[in-house]
């Protein structure tokens, strides 16, 4: 009996095992049919868990079918650190033996020669031994080497593009990564940079993999409900896209965990958005190995300099053309929207604020005071009356342990928040470059609270600020979806939290500065 198929979030796909849809379906830029008819070299380069490698093995099944010509997909991950090509070359080298033994194509080995030509001779031989089939060699994780090690490979490559042809050198090459390789940033071991004369000029296109458009998820499940006759709303539907922005990985995980974990195996219950939501909240609390890896990369420095500016709505016209930005841009970790750098999708934005709040929130007392009304919903009113006198007690010591200057205030509001809310509340959060504000939107217990953030800088006035943040935080309040409440509508009243960051601020006295008022629907909370 076959087994029935799953959602996949471990490793390539298998359209046998898991539900998919033809990745070459979202390559962008690329013209597979050219690549061996013309006999190119091409760089496909996407963000971490995109479904590169399902779409390279995928692609050299249908080569290998076709039987035209000899395809071979050779992973060089295992020079992972590898910076010498003496150490490199041999690795790449027994990586395409490996490969082609499993492909029932073994190579005998090469004599030795010089790192400098054992690739090249390598492919020579393996290009002999497929005559009079063209051989076609898909790279994959080539972005794992770096230094002369990458310039060895990379010119070994060039070295033969012009004797290319059947029974001589593979006639096409794919090279896929994470990155370009216009790029990577190449460095000899003194540290200065390679003669500026590219190492690989010969490449036809670089490509890319896009994210699922939201037809792309209606049809991923759909094939669920063929096969077993398993529905999902289209509030559900909807919801996976808002969360992901169709990222696949996440797409996949949504919907794993909501028919396989929240639901029964064998369920035929209708997928409903509480049953995303729940798949949400256990995604994020189990720290997959990817959202993992994405906080991960918070540690680099620029990349902190970088996700403050995000986060505190700093304006920097020269952010998008930082190298510090394509790199995150590369790892599908940020995008811009209409022109605007922001994280690139809701599940990445929860997962950055908990692993920066996460030993603040662990600091912070557990509360004592009363922060829940009579019927069990949050006193949003008590819980930022005392977090006012808890910034007036630790914010400054706390600010000096801080990698994060700018945006501490945000962080500890947060660290706060989720102390009271974690486990019986959720947060959702907006922060983009340019936009001077942070916008959050507490849920708990099925009430939703909207809090505005914004910092009075140098310069400004409290007056400026708070009325144009009370008509942000409207803005944002009528803009949010899906609706908050169970019939529909919005909540009626919203918290504009203004920190004075001004230089002259730690004269004034906390009596002074610590206000609360209410205009409208809004109440002012200033730190």
């Amino acid at each position: 009996m076959t087994a029935p198929r799953f959602f996949n979030t471990t490793g390539p796909c298998n359209p046998q095992r898991h539900y998919m849809l033809p990745p070459a379906d979202r390559l962008v830029g690329a013209q597979l049919h050219r690549y061996i008819k013309d006999q190119l070299y091409w760089v496909l380069h996407a963000a971490r868990q995109m479904g590169k490698t399902t779409f390279l093995k995928s692609w050299m099944n249908e080569i290998n079918t076709g039987g035209e010509a000899i395809a071979c997909y050779v992973s060089v991950e295992t020079c992972q650190g590898l910076t010498e090509p003496e150490r490199a070359m041999p690795t790449i080298c027994s990586a395409i033996q490996a490969y082609t033994r499993m492909s029932d194509m073994d190579i005998p080995e090469v004599p030795a020669t010089s790192v400098g030509s054992m690739l090249s001779d390598t492919l020579i031989r393996w290009s002999e031994l497929v005559a009079p089939k063209p051989l076609i060699v898909l790279f994959d994780e080539v972005d794992v080497l770096e230094g002369e090690a990458m310039v060895s490979f990379l010119r070994q490559l060039r070295g033969g593009f012009a004797s290319r042809g059947v029974g001589a050198f593979p006639v096409s090459v794919a090279l896929v990564g994470m990155r370009d390789l216009k790029d990577y940033i190449v460095k000899t071991k003194d540290g200065k940079a390679i003669n500026p004369g590219s190492p690989f000029n010969v490449k036809e296109d670089s490509a890319s993999l896009s994210n699922f458009t939201k037809k792309d998820i209606a049809k991923l499940f759909a094939q669920r409900t063929a096969e077993t006759g398993q529905q999902i709303t289209g509030d559900a539907l909807g919801y996976v896209y808002e969360q992901s922005k169709g990222q696949p990985w996440i797409v996949n995980s949504l919907f794993m965990r909501a028919t396989l974990r929240i639901l029964d195996e064998d369920s035929t219950e209708t997928v409903t958005i509480k049953h995303i939501e729940e798949a949400r909240q256990q995604m994020i609390l189990a720290r997959e190995t990817h959202l993992d890896a994405l906080a991960y990369r918070l540690e680099d420095p620029g990349v902190r300099i970088l996700i403050e500016k995000l986060i505190t709505g700093a304006s920097d016209p020269s952010l998008a053309e930082s190298e510090t930005f394509r790199i995150c841009l590369d790892l599908g970790l940020v995008t811009t929207d209409n022109g605007t750098p922001q994280i690139a999708n809701p599940i990445y934005r929860e997962v950055i604020a908990r692993h920066l709040i996460y030993s603040t929130q662990l600091a912070i007392p557990a509360p004592e005071w009363q922060w829940q009304k009579p019927d069990g919903t949050l006193d949003m009113d008590g819980l930022l009356r005392e977090f006012q006198a808890f910034w007036q007690t630790h914010s400054e010591e706390w600010e000096e342990m801080s990698n994060y200057s700018e945006a501490f205030p945000h962080l500890l509001l947060m660290a706060f928040l989720q102390r009271v809310t974690n486990g019986d509340g959720r947060i959702e959060r907006e922060y983009a470059a340019g936009r001077g504000r942070m916008d959050l939107a507490v849920e708990y217990k099925n009430k939703w609270d909207i809090i505005e953030v914004k910092l009075l800088r140098k310069g400004q006035t409290f007056d400026k600020v708070k009325e144009t943040g009370i008509q942000q935080v409207l803005r944002y309040r009528n803009s949010f979806s899906p609706p908050l409440r169970p019939d529909g509508s919005l909540p009626t009243h919203c918290y504009l939290v203004i920190f004075d960051r001004r230089p002259e601020a730690a004269q004034i006295p906390w009596g002074d500065r610590l206000k609360w008022s209410t205009e409208g629907d809004v109440t002012i909370v200033a730190c």
